[in-house]
């Protein structure tokens, strides 16, 4: 059977023609890599040559003057590689249009790139990886353009209307590292996951703080609460007992019932007893968390009082202040219910989870890839729950 030549006239077609050699088995050596990149870009300047011609004679038209001024270059990630573009402009024009129209960044691409950044690999590492993709390296400026592309779906995540639908709500402030021309420095994140009627935990929205003070935990729950987190349905919210949300719940959420998270409280209590009583002091405080109700735990909360106020009073009035709102998850009768309730736990670990796959990194270099990575990694946990989070990717070229 003759074959029949094709005669490529634009960006798409051409695209369409590398598709269909691959579906075929067939595959570019570097040589004709280099052919393809060459021909891609000569048909996106040759366009953006004509819409600048267009702009000029519009002009002329309507008696506005402009002139030429030159090129500009410009990369363009594409399925055959890395091309450069050499973009013509005016004085009063640019014809992006042209080029955004044209480049056809391969979805696979971004994903690889995302999820590298994702993973914790630096971005020389991830550009690395894509020469099997791509048949050459991709520079670290690339991949850091292309992992800001998160930046649309972060700022969406942040402002979406909120559905006033969990039964009990945890906050946490968990700190991370960022880099500065002095040296690193330490910020607290904000965290706020809800626990769904399903049973399904879901971080729901995460704020980069300067402190954990009042005020700034005030600023995240009002932030909640006007994107439609009201709280009606809410059983109680459990918290770490830090002093800043301390005093801002009340002033946002003060109806609803207060749990004190038991880890946060235990590691208290003992960091108030000499290491050789910690054991059994340990065990006494799981007599009340795991007690079968109410009545139990308080009973189990004398008896922990009566063995260690003389060794340790400071111990036991710091169990003693706070033991009604220690006791709140008590309103479930179910103890699996209660389980989920007692403990911030569930942040705790999905900040382990940011940590190891951000452990190459060292520390974050700014407040922006702070965002970025803690909004992927928490869009991916919600995901395992089965929770569908907004996740926005657009091509940014």
């Amino acid at each position: 059977m003759p074959q029949q030549a094709a005669t490529i006239e634009s960006l798409p077609m051409a695209f369409e023609f590398v598709k269909a050699m691959r579906s075929d088995g067939l595959d570019w050596c570097e040589g004709y890599r280099q052919l393809g990149r060459d021909a891609l870009a000569e048909i996106i300047e040759e366009r953006m040559g004509e819409a600048v011609d267009r702009w000029l004679e519009g002009l002329g038209r309507d008696d506005a003057p402009d002139r030429r001024n030159g090129f500009y270059h410009r990369h363009l990630l594409t399925e055959l590689g890395d091309i450069e573009i050499a973009v013509p402009r005016t004085r009063r024009f640019s014809p992006c249009e042209v080029l955004r129209a044209y480049a056809r960044r391969a979805p696979e691409v971004d994903r690889v790139i995302l999820a590298g950044f994702v993973l914790g690999l630096s971005t020389r590492k991830v550009g690395e990886a894509l020469l099997a993709i791509l048949g050459q390296k991709v520079s670290a400026t690339t991949v850091s353009r292309v992992a800001k592309t998160l930046d649309a779906a972060v700022l969406a995540f942040h402002r979406r209307p909120l559905q006033d639908r969990y039964t009990a709500l945890m906050l946490d402030g968990v700190v991370l590292a960022r880099k500065t021309g002095a040296g690193a420095i330490r910020r607290p994140v904000l965290v706020a996951l809800g626990l769904r009627p399903d049973g399904k935990k879901e971080v729901i929205d995460f704020h980069l703080a300067a402190s954990e003070s009042a005020a700034e935990w005030r600023r995240f729950l009002e932030s909640l609460y006007r994107r439609g987190l009201e709280g009606r349905g809410l059983d109680m919210i459990c918290v770490d007992g830090g002093p800043g949300l301390a005093a801002a719940l009340p002033q946002v959420y003060h109806a609803i019932p207060v749990q004190r998270c038991w880890a946060h409280k235990i590691r208290n209590i003992l960091d108030k007893i000499k290491a050789a009583d910690r054991e059994p002091a340990k065990q006494a405080l799981r007599q009340i968390v795991n007690a079968p109700g109410i009545v139990k735990a308080r009973a189990a909360a004398r008896s922990f009082a009566g063995s260690f106020q003389e060794a340790y009073p400071r111990a036991v009035a710091c169990l003693r202040d706070d033991l009604d709102e220690l006791l709140t998850c008590f309103r479930y009768t179910s103890p699996e219910k209660r389980k989920q309730v007692r403990t911030t736990n569930a942040i705790e670990r999905r900040f382990r989870e940011v940590r190891r796959r951000t452990r190459p990194m060292g520390t974050f270099q700014d407040i922006t890839s702070m965002d970025r990575i803690l909004f992927a990694v928490f869009a991916n946990e919600n995901k395992s729950q089965g929770v569908s989070t907004l996740f926005l990717l657009t091509q940014i070229n």
